[in-house]
């Protein structure tokens, strides 16, 4: 009797356990996001890009996924203390545009899977191995917005054949990212019989003005905004004082455009970011990063503002405007 007490007992507790397992909440994934600019109550139009993303992918915030968003504020010097934050939170995934970031993500941690997205090549960065076979725990989207510097040096030629002398807008701190885009430029530029000026900003509060008048004071006849984090957040004031000096701009990003900017000839950035969410969702369900190759832009979209042509007094070539993918009047 004692016996088939003990028996009865022991299966009891066998099934409480059970019943404990099945009614133990699942747990709910926490992705950190690093973002390029932006702040918390004025987020970056991308991170919404991202958002949607993932609810296509059936993930809701707060409630089968949490996104610890964390805004550098235009403070590069903060980025690898917010990559530590995220690295000791044990986010499952971190994701950035920001290359800083990334490159702190890789000193910081081995074991968290990174999704990039990035303006450069990442091998040549020496971020991953290859395209293909990226190796250790970092994959996700290239840009390659650097690759297209020469034929977006050449549509500006053409959008604009006056020009002689273009100002290259860089972020002074971000060296690898953006201050190497001036001799990216530099070689179409020769070809194309383009001089080529350096208009170096430094952050949290870049002199624009400042630069706008160096490019007066050297006879700038053109402005190219190399996208970095910085100068995502002034993209706005960037394109009120390229019109207000009468500067034709040409732009990485059609969020510049859409800012009020001239021209930009670069992948769709929603798309980009749409791309970095099934990455993420891929990574939930079990792959791993080293399996996942690199996705590179497979169309180019080139944007004209014609809005912002008539108040510089500028007129596009008909032919020009007829290869653009999108025309804002």
């Amino acid at each position: 009797m004692i016996k088939r007490l003990l028996w009865i007992a022991t299966l009891l507790l066998l099934a409480a356990g059970t019943f404990a397992e099945v009614q133990q909440p699942k747990k709910i994934p926490r992705i950190g996001f690093v973002t390029g600019s932006g702040e918390p109550n004025n987020p970056e139009p991308n991170v919404e890009a991202f958002r949607q993303g993932l609810q296509s992918l059936g993930y809701i915030e707060g409630k089968n996924i949490f996104v610890e968003y964390r805004y550098p504020e235009g403070k590069l010097d903060r980025i690898p203390s917010l990559v530590a934050e995220l690295v000791q939170l044990k986010v499952d995934v971190f994701v950035s545009p920001s290359l800083s970031a990334i490159l702190a993500a890789k000193q910081a941690t081995k074991t968290i899977p990174i999704v990039m997205l990035i303006n450069g090549n990442p091998v040549e960065l020496g971020i991953i191995d290859s395209l293909a076979r990226p190796g250790g725990n970092i994959t996700g989207i290239t840009r390659f917005n650097r690759e297209l510097s020469g034929k977006r040096l050449e549509l500006f030629k053409e959008v604009a054949p006056g020009i002689s002398h273009v100002g290259v807008l860089i972020e002074a701190a971000e060296t690898t990212g953006s201050g190497g885009a001036l001799e990216v430029y530099e070689a179409a530029a020769r070809g194309l019989k383009i001089r080529l000026t350096a208009l170096k900003v430094s952050g949290p509060n870049p002199d624009l003005e400042g630069a706008f008048r160096d490019a007066a004071k050297g006879r700038v006849n053109g402005l190219i905004t190399a996208r970095a984090g910085l100068l995502f957040r002034y993209r706005k004031k960037i394109a009120d004082l390229a019109i207000k000096n009468r500067l034709p701009s040409m732009f990485e990003g059609s969020d510049f455009v859409e800012a009020g900017g001239l021209v930009s000839y670069a992948s769709n950035d929603s798309d980009q970011y749409k791309r970095a969410a099934i990455y993420v969702d891929k990574i939930l369900k079990g792959a791993k990063p080293v399996d996942l190759p690199v996705e590179q832009p497979k169309k180019f979209e080139f944007i004209i503002n014609l809005k912002t042509a008539k108040q510089i007094g500028l007129t596009i070539p008909p032919n020009v405007l007829a290869r653009a993918d999108k025309v804002i009047r």
